[in-house]
């Protein structure tokens, strides 16, 4: 194998396969990126078995085909220190070796035979689902996505397609996160995406993409990438249930105002309580030590009496922070149950602190 290829192109390639890689031990292959020559095209892998990056690029000059694999970390850090033009790559013996002017450098292989299989696409049952659609979908439900559970399945989120909806949705048990889109299939499944794959799709892809699926992957495709997950095993809550069925008082509310005055608070303390009263509502620290924040804002509630609600901030800000109107609207029952936060088809469930 023996090409020419620019730094940038190069250098992007190798940014993007960084989160696929094996980092604890450099001694398996999945550590290593996979690169192939041939018919013109440079095809780029990387995987650490349970997800997997795979790009073609044609924009280089190949004047011999062939593989090779080497360490993706050790590539990338060589690229990022030469200088914006070409770069040789070769293939001689058990070395990939890098040059650029008076730059030379040698990289170890493994035998590229040895690289995993990626599942293909083809044959696959497929999902319909828009890229703009996933993307925007799966960023609002991240932050509920709980980290290391030891049950498995709320370690990632679901992807509920029904007959005229798909739901997606996450849990880190103290709060629900919940998009709907329209279903333009008839195709019903349920699946459970890792979060970190969840972050990665989030980075790839911005153009048309097709999805399929089979037992154990999902498979995402575009014109510059295909990407891999290994489904989550497992099943997961059954959420509807978690969703308040009826709503005793509802309100809109501003989405700034919230934000600035929340993030007052959380300079004291990550729980708050916050009190409806009839024009004003009043947000305060909740701190075992003797510290205090307090603020209010000016807003018509419609309670006559005061209400109170307590809870982290963070599952506030997060889903204020996700949303893109400058309003959302709040659904209160018993201040001891959970409430509701919503814009146009997100909703986030939150479980109040009991004080």
């Amino acid at each position: 194998m023996k090409i020419q290829i620019s730094k940038s192109i190069l250098e992007n390639v190798l940014i993007h396969a960084q989160p696929f890689l094996e980092k604890k031990d450099t001694s398996q292959i999945t550590s290593h990126v996979f690169i192939s020559a041939s018919n013109g095209t440079l095809t780029l892998k990387a995987t650490d078995y349970e997800i997997g990056f795979l790009v073609n690029t044609n924009n280089l000059n190949i004047i011999g085909d062939g593989s090779a694999t080497a360490n993706g970390k050790k590539f990338l850090d060589i690229v990022r220190i030469l200088k914006d033009d070409m770069i040789d790559l070769e293939l001689k013996g058990d070395n990939l070796h890098l040059s650029q002017s008076h730059s030379k450098f040698k990289l170890p292989i493994y035998s590229y035979n040895e690289f995993p299989e990626f599942p293909s696409y083809e044959g696959k049952n497929r999902i319909s689902i828009d890229s703009h659609s996933l993307i925007e979908s799966l960023k609002k439900i991240t932050p509920a996505i709980d980290n290391n559970n030891p049950k498995f399945e709320l370690n990632g989120a679901l992807i509920d397609i029904k007959q005229n909806e798909i739901n997606f949705a996450s849990t880190d048990t103290r709060r629900l996160a919940v998009v709907t889109i329209p279903n333009n299939s008839s195709n019903e499944l349920s699946i459970i995406l890792p979060k970190k794959a969840i972050v990665e799709i989030q980075k790839l892809f911005f153009d048309d993409i097709e999805l399929y699926y089979d037992d154990t992957n999902l498979i995402i495709h575009s014109n510059q990438y295909t990407f891999f997950t290994k489904l989550i095993n497992g099943k997961f809550p059954e959420y509807s249930r978690i969703i308040p069925k009826n709503i005793a008082n509802t309100l809109v509310l501003p989405k700034s105002l919230m934000i600035e005055s929340i993030k007052q608070i959380t300079t004291i303390s990550t729980d708050l309580k916050i009190t409806f009263l009839d024009n004003t509502i009043t947000f305060e620290s909740l701190s075992d030590d003797n510290i205090e924040a307090k603020t209010d804002i000016t807003h018509t509630t419609g309670f006559s009496e005061p209400f109170t609600i307590a809870a982290n901030s963070r599952y506030l800000l997060d889903f204020l922070n996700s949303i893109n109107g400058t309003d959302f609207t709040i659904g209160l029952n018993e201040n001891n149950l959970p409430f509701i936060l919503s814009e146009n088809n997100f909703k986030t469930i939150v479980m109040p602190i009991v004080i």
